[in-house]
């Protein structure tokens, strides 16, 4: 990764609030939208096709997975309140529901299809707006471990392409063109000025489908035989509501999988959050939300209009490594490439004809570094034994899963197959073990009171029974309040003092004992300000900042061994860890 700071962002030219040149923006946006067209063309393709339909009934399905893509992908460049990511965030057709959605064609036909993926769609929705009551088994480990599991999945598809050419062809024409295309992207990746490095990933595909169309690789007639401009006749195949048994089967595994798609986005938001700021920022939750929000509601468009669910992917980030650009503009031109290819077949016959060994050397190069991103992910609490068991045993299982050497036969037939997907295995088997940890916790004490300085009494004695109890003394007691106080002054804000008198939110404050330390967590309505970041811009800040607000935040930071503040679109939760002051 070209990073020096902590996030991996020293060189980024544009974050994800700045406004490159038109030029740039649209560059971008076509180079990221051409290489990740094919999804939402080959996976619905290939998945109608197999249940037994008949080509002229694919041309709808196609255009609608293209035009909701090339929607989504635009809208998630944007926050409107509980919808949309506000990151380089790229959506496209799930490959994860590949076998049940080919199951739900043959059995149901396109309307049994429709209604499951609008119903998982719901669920889905309704996650997202209980996203905090998850907060501790999506941990960052967790998404991290998805987000390094995706390779695996996608790499036996990368590694076969690479060696795929037409027959006839020189057998050495597709790696030898594959290894132009990688040479081209690494040499220009790390020796090329800052300039050059934004078209690094465009250079090294024209360099190789300029050296592939030598071995007569590049498919010129497909282009040629083209129509300029078409749109396919509608057919929406409406809704099956009979839920029937067919329907109750197939359910549950959609559901699952629906689940495996969420926490999907959830890790894509939150790579991309990590690659899109200069300076290292706290993930932003209530951006989390909104990408998963988006992502339920384009797939229940999926399902209304026939066609198979989308998820959220974050093959932005390391191109956002390689280029330094991370402006949400690029979503919207990408998004624009998306739907302009849908109403023309010869633009889409363009970049199907890019040769197979160019595109999969393209990937080779971004899936090794998004894998590293997911490493980086994992390492971003810190790294102790239970978390490196669990990371560890979940990228194992998920590699073998998806290399068919676990119990290929029993998973293949188990639930439709839906566990033969690596990403599902190995990130189920992270949240399972990352849950039982949490569940096998000892039980916080727990209060609740009014959210305003007056609750400063009622907290003191819960805290003080709660030093008690665990045998600590009166040092460790007093320093529990301490941060109790700095931390309610900080979420209350400069009119601490003078609580509203209509307010009526309450605060939630759980204490639990770890090893010779105590864990405080704050539960209160949402605000805007993030304490974590604040904490971490202290000796910046400038001589404007209010000295209430501030020597709250140099409290919570000399008393609090580490403080996380976890913002979501309905409340705001606030932990401390706060250790022990030495007996001496």
């Amino acid at each position: 990764m070209n990073s020096e700071t902590k996030n991996g962002a020293s060189r980024l030219r544009f974050q994800a609030d700045e406004t490159p040149p038109v030029p740039l923006t649209l560059g971008l946006g076509l180079q990221l939208g051409a290489l990740t067209l094919a999804v939402p063309i080959l996976i619905p393709t290939a998945i109608m096709r197999t249940a037994g339909m008949a080509e002229s009934d694919l041309a709808w399905p196609i255009f609608a997975a293209v035009v909701i893509s090339g929607m989504t992908t635009a809208l998630q460049a944007f926050r409107f309140g509980w919808i949309g990511g506000g990151h380089l965030l790229v959506a496209g057709s799930s490959g994860a529901f590949i076998g049940i959605a080919i199951t739900a064609l043959a059995e149901g036909g396109p309307a049994l299809l429709a209604t499951l993926v609008a119903v998982t769609a719901i669920v889905q929705l309704l996650f997202s707006a209980r996203l905090a009551l998850f907060r501790r088994i999506l941990t960052p480990a967790v998404s991290g471990a998805v987000i390094m599991i995706l390779p695996v999945t996608v790499m036996p598809f990368v590694f076969e392409m690479l060696e795929t050419a037409p027959e006839g062809n020189h057998q050495f024409a597709a790696p030898a063109t594959a290894a132009v295309t990688i040479l081209a992207i690494l040499g220009v990746s790390l020796k090329g000025s800052a300039i050059l490095r934004l078209w690094a990933p465009i250079i090294g595909v024209v360099a190789g489908s300029a050296f592939a169309a030598f071995f007569g690789l590049f498919e010129l007639d497909r282009i040629a035989s083209a129509s300029w401009i078409g749109v396919p006749k509608a057919a929406l195949p409406g809704l099956d509501l009979d839920f029937g048994p067919v329907f109750l089967s197939l359910l549950p595994v959609f559901l699952l999988t629906g689940l495996v798609g969420s926490i999907r986005a959830i890790s894509s938001n939150i790579a991309l959050q990590r690659v899109s700021w200069r300076r290292p920022r706290p993930t932003d939750f209530r951006a989390v939300q909104g990408t998963t929000t988006l992502d339920g509601l384009g797939n229940l468009v999926c399902g209304l209009a026939g066609t198979v669910p989308n998820t959220t992917y974050s093959l932005a980030a390391p191109l956002i490594e390689i280029n330094g650009v991370a402006s949400r503009l690029v979503a919207v031109a990408t998004g624009g490439v998306f739907l302009a290819v849908a109403f023309m077949p010869k633009a889409l016959a363009v970049i199907l004809s890019i040769p197979g060994p160019v595109v999969a050397a393209y990937l080779f190069v971004l899936i090794t570094m998004l894998f590293m991103i997911g490493v980086s992910m994992v390492m971003q609490d810190g790294m102790d034994y239970r978390k490196g068991l669990i990371v560890g045993f979940s990228f194992w299982l998920g590699l073998g899963v998806q290399n068919g050497a676990i119990l290929p036969e029993i998973l293949s037939q188990f639930a439709g197959g839906v566990f033969s997907n690596g990403i599902t295995t190995g990130g189920l088997a992270a949240i399972l073990l990352t849950w039982f940890v949490e569940a096998t916790a000892p039980r916080p004490s727990r209060m609740e009171t009014g959210f305003s300085i007056s609750a400063l009494t009622e907290i003191r004695e819960f805290l003080e029974n709660f030093s008690s109890g665990n045998g600590w003394d009166t040092a460790m007691s007093d320093r529990l309040t301490a941060v109790a106080e700095e931390t309610l002054l900080s979420l209350l804000g400069p009119d601490a003092q003078q609580p509203a008198p209509e307010d009526n939110r309450r605060l939630r404050l759980s204490a639990s004992r770890i090893e010779n330390s105590a864990v405080l967590e704050f539960i209160a309505g949402s605000s805007e300000e993030n304490l974590q970041e604040q904490i971490s811009l202290l000796d910046s800040r400038d001589e404007e900042a209010q000295l209430q607000t501030e020597t709250s935040l140099r409290m919570l930071r000399h008393l609090g061994a580490s403080v996380r503040h976890q913002q979501y679109i309905e409340l705001d939760i606030v932990t401390v860890n706060v250790k022990r002051p030495d007996s001496g």
